[in-house]
């Protein structure tokens, strides 16, 4: 999954973890729209018990506004997903890579989503880069 995403093991508990990732987020500019609770829906909807594991979406405003603006379609890509996962040793976070989903999407060949993708790299790199220290 590493194509697709930035991948840090935290050594740390789950809840610890998820609180350091909403704020690194919040350092970059990105703010968390959505948390999907995988391990509580599951419960609820089928009474399994799932490790902790939960699904943030992050939105960067100013980003966002300049690839809606540019392209409507663009919202496809949006918000940017994390995932924060229990795992043996500590938790795992998974940061979406901009560039993977334009290349998925499509959208890799236009210029003003280019430069929003890269600026989305960029800081969401830095915000792996902030958990793994």
């Amino acid at each position: 999954m590493k194509n697709m995403a930035y991948e840090v093991t935290v050594h740390a508990p789950f809840d610890e973890v998820q609180a350091q990732v909403i704020d690194a987020l919040k350092a970059e500019g990105f703010g968390v729209l959505t948390r999907i609770d995988v391990h509580d829906t599951l419960k609820e909807k089928l009474d399994v018990d799932f490790r902790q594991y939960a699904i943030l979406g992050a939105c960067n405003p100013p980003l966002a506004h300049k690839a809606l603006s540019n392209r409507p379609d663009a919202g496809l890509m949006l918000p940017c997903n994390v995932i924060v996962e229990a795992v043996d040793g500590g938790t795992l976070v998974r940061i979406v890579d901009p560039h993977a989903m334009m290349n998925a999407g499509g959208f890799a060949d236009d210029p003003v989503l280019k430069d929003v993708g890269s600026e989305a790299a960029a800081r969401l790199q830095r915000v792996a880069q902030a958990l793994a220290q």
